[in-house]
Formats: C-alpha cells, structure tokens, sequence
C-alpha cells in the first residue's frame, strides 16, 4: 500500500472520523501481514508525534512501557457498555485498540469539564500520612524532618530521604512492643518497611496495624483496612500474616496486592509473585501469579486478572482498562479526595478505558474519561456531578 494511503487511514482512524468503506480498507490493512512492518512504523512514528505535556508525567521506562503495551485487545464482558464505543469498535473490527495516550492526545479539543463559577482545579493527591505510636503520638510524616523519629521496645522509627518510613530493629526487641498504626487520609499515598525488611505501599484512605517489633506468637501480623502492596521478605520460621475485613492471607515471601476497601463490594487479594492463602469463613484457597481471590461475605471466588489494572495506583497511574466505570470513579475519587454523585441516568454496567497518571489534575484525568461521549462531569466545590 502507498504510505501516504497507509498515513491517511491510520490518522482518519485516531480522529474517528472514518466511512465505513474506510474502515474496511483499513481493517484489510491489519490483517495483512505484509504490511505489519509498516503500520509498526507509521505507530512508532505517532508515538514520537505526541505532544510532550501528554509524556511529561512519565518517565523513560513507563513511556517505554505504555509504547509496549500501545497494541492491545481485549473482548469486552458481555452485557457491558464501553466508555471508548468508537475505538472499541474500530478495535473489534481490526484487531487493534490504541490505549489511553493516543486517545487522550486525539481528543485535545474537546471541551473542558464543566465547573462551578471560580471552582479551582483539584491537584493530584501526594506522599504524606499520620504514624501513631503506642503511646497515642501522633506523627504526621509530611511535616516530619528526615531522621530518627522515635524508639519503642527496642526497635528504631525513622523517615528516610525518600520519604519512607522504616522501622529498624537495634538489639534485642524487649517484649512490650506496642501497637502502632499508620494512616493515609484522602489524597495521601506512602510506603513503609516493617522491621522484617518487607516493604508496604499504603494507598489513599487506608490503614495499616502492626507490633513496633511485628512478631506476635510466633507470626508476622499485620491488620489492613483500605488497600495496600506487599513486597515480603522471606522467613519461613514467621509466616506474613495480613487481617483484612473478616479475611486472612497467609504468606512466606511474596508480592501481593490487597483491596479491603468498606465501600468495595469485594475484598480482593491479587498474586503478582508467590504463592498466598487466603482464608474467610472457614474455607481457604490458594492462589497464583496472575490471580485474584475475591471474597464476598466469606465466599472465595478466584479468577484471572490483569494485575497492571490492580497496581497501578502504586505505579502512579490510573489504568482504566476493562474495568467497571464506577469502580475506576472510586479509584479517582480517593486520590483527589471527591465525593461521587450519580444521575440515575447512569447505568451500573459502564465500562471504563484508558490510562492517565495519578499526577495530572483532576480535570485532565476527567476530560480523558469524558471524550468518550458517554458521560459528562461537572465539578462544584469537592463533588463531581456524572450525567448522560
């Protein structure tokens, strides 16, 4: 094919502004394997179009990554409305979906989100949360210096550099080790490495409990409401143990992601590395890399997942993709600290799409989801209106 023809179809593609008969050109263009090369090249060189506030946010091996991952399809659940109807069916159609970058760079001239009278812009949520000691203290780690911050039963706290906090065991632990909890407002995100060396990225709203020396009757124990990611280190001789809503995961050493949200319908465990258990009501399932248990009222359910939609949040991303549209807006919700009010024009069976950073505002994050033509936000004070 001529490449200006091969150019011609593919930006008539991005801009959705195809005839039928072009869409069928184009689909023939796809599903011929002599011109893969070709249409790789004229993707690389779309990519390199971009305008650069839309790569800004993302450093060199995310970019890398989103590139990677630019050619994408997935059948969506039946029943289900996509939020990206004109991509998804041009995707159905050739086989190929452009994911969030190209589709929120190809819609740079819609229209703004609509905002009360001098509403200001919502900015993206931050690294900050409330440590609070077994003596009552409570520490609020943004506005904590660098350094040692205090001592309990033999273990030291300090806040690293980076803005971490890491308990560090000095000597012998003495055995009253108090209980110690950390806590993520709205809008706040942080990490922590307990004194076994695991190490914990706390999402918004949440919490996590825990012994300043961690070892309790002989386990590691740790009580989570909200969400968090696991990184834990092995010891066999104390197994990791994570209380979460009337459940309990069980682990040696494994990366995992728990979602214990009270407003989530599920609890769900996620598996990127290992091997877990997860027990509720008297029943126990293991599960594997690439799975995930979810658990409703003590019934364990396991399915297979794309964990990159599940830890986004803690790669500072919203990644949107075949997702309910409601669960992403309580996602987004959190992190900017908003409150969600529905018409009820707005049905429960929306599917959601794209992939944005946690870093951009709020109304970029909403413009991107509002391209879609199916929805419409309007932001007053700290709530957002969703209508048809």
């Amino acid at each position: 094919m001529d490449t200006n023809r091969m150019n011609s179809l593919y930006r008539a593609y991005l801009d959705s502004n195809m005839s039928p008969e072009e869409l069928e050109e184009f689909r023939q263009v796809i599903l011929d394997t002599s011109q893969e090369a070709a249409l790789d090249q004229r993707m690389e060189e779309h990519w390199n179009e971009l305008a650069d506030d839309a790569l800004a946010f993302l450093p060199e091996d995310r970019a890398d990554e989103v590139f990677n991952r630019i050619v994408e399809h997935r059948v969506p659940a039946a029943g289900r409305i996509r939020l990206w109807p004109r991509v998804a069916v041009a995707a159905a159609a050739v086989g190929v979906i452009i994911l969030g970058i190209s589709l929120y760079t190809a819609r740079q001239t819609a229209d703004p989100v609509a905002r009360a009278e001098n509403q200001v812009d919502i900015p993206a949520g931050t690294t900050g949360a409330t440590l609070t000691l077994s003596n009552g203290k409570k520490i609020r780690l943004s506005e904590a210096a660098d350094g040692e911050l205090a001592e309990e039963a033999g273990v030291v706290i300090h806040k690293s550099p980076g803005g971490r906090l890491v308990y560090e065991v000095k000597g012998a632990k003495g055995a009253s080790a108090g209980v110690n909890k950390l806590s993520t407002a709205r809008g706040e995100t942080y990490q922590i490495r307990l004194p076994d060396g695991s190490d914990v990225w706390l999402n918004s709203a949440s919490s996590l409990v825990f012994s300043s020396g961690l070892i309790s009757n002989g386990k590691r124990v740790v009580q989570l409401e909200g969400e968090a990611y696991f990184e834990v280190a092995k010891e066999k001789q104390h197994p990791f143990i994570v209380q979460s809503n009337g459940q309990e995961i069980e682990v040696v050493g494994t990366h995992f992601n728990v979602n214990a949200y009270p407003d989530e319908p599920v609890v769900t465990t996620t598996l990127l590395e290992g091997a877990v258990d997860v027990s509720a009501g008297g029943i126990k399932r293991r599960i594997k890399p690439g799975e995930q248990a979810l658990n409703k009222a003590g019934r364990i359910t396991v399915q297979q997942t794309d964990t990159d939609n599940v830890t986004d949040w803690k790669n500072g991303d919203f990644a949107l993709n075949n997702i309910a549209f409601k669960a992403a807006m309580r996602k987004i919700a959190r992190w900017y600290d908003m409150e969600i009010i529905y018409d009820d024009a707005v049905p429960d069976n929306l599917e959601s799409g794209g992939w944005i950073s946690r870093q951009k505002p709020l109304a970029a994050v909403l413009k991107s989801i509002e391209s879609s033509g199916l929805v419409k936000f309007r932001v007053e004070g700290r709530k957002i209106y969703v209508t048809r």
